[in-house]
């Protein structure tokens, strides 16, 4: 991030707080959607019910967006269902810049598309969600947006929880631009008194696993 530390050291604290705050932080046993087993998982799809902290949040991303990547290098911008979808929403409006959706699953009806919105062949489309594990939903995304002639190079996520998807990505010719990693996530609740060493073990242990 190309802010200076001092900020995003701030923005970092905020963004932990908030996490705590509306209880998006919770332990156990999780089945990710990619199939993955977690001690842990983060519930971002809380953020958009607290309107004060999804405003917030949808800035943390526009902002990083328009000085990492840049306003010009963006034809499109798309959701990934389902979590991605209000956040992307939001930072194409607040950057102006045409929103599409992509499907979890193809319409058996209409136009039978995947895709919702209108991709014109180049088009340079940015995926956004919410949080990236393995990447298969962000591949899977970026599949359906090439098939119908758009061109897919970058994503941008609040959350990579470090777990390989942003080499996945990468084998694939996109590159991931993660605001924080859940390491730093994780140290920084513990500094904040959120969680205890046991669960910040528990968070570095999946990493390592």
């Amino acid at each position: 991030m190309t802010l200076l530390s001092k900020d995003r050291e701030k923005i970092k604290r905020d963004v932990c707080k908030i996490l705590y705050r509306i209880g998006a932080i919770k332990f156990g046993s999780f089945k990710l959607t990619s199939g993955k087993m977690s001690p842990y998982y983060i519930d971002l799809r809380l953020i958009p019910s607290f309107p004060e902290v999804f405003h917030k949040i949808s800035g943390i991303l526009t902002d990083f967006i328009e000085k990492n990547l840049g306003p010009s290098e963006i034809d499109r911008i798309a959701g990934i269902p389902t979590a991605g979808i209000p956040f992307a929403s939001v930072i194409a409006y607040s950057m102006n810049k045409p929103f599409l959706y992509v499907r979890q699953t193809k319409r058996t009806h209409g136009r039978e598309r995947r895709i919702e919105g209108l991709i014109s062949p180049g088009d340079k489309v940015l995926l956004i969600d919410d949080l990236i594990t393995t990447g298969s939903s962000l591949i899977k995304a970026a599949k359906a947006i090439v098939a119908e002639g758009g061109v897919v190079e970058n994503a941008v996520v609040l959350l990579d929880r470090e777990e390989g998807g942003k080499e996945k990505l990468s084998k694939e010719g996109i590159s991931l631009h993660a605001v924080f990693n859940i390491s730093e996530i994780a140290e920084t609740l513990y500094e904040l008194d959120a969680i205890d060493e046991e669960h910040l073990k528990l968070i570095l242990k999946q990493i390592r696993g």
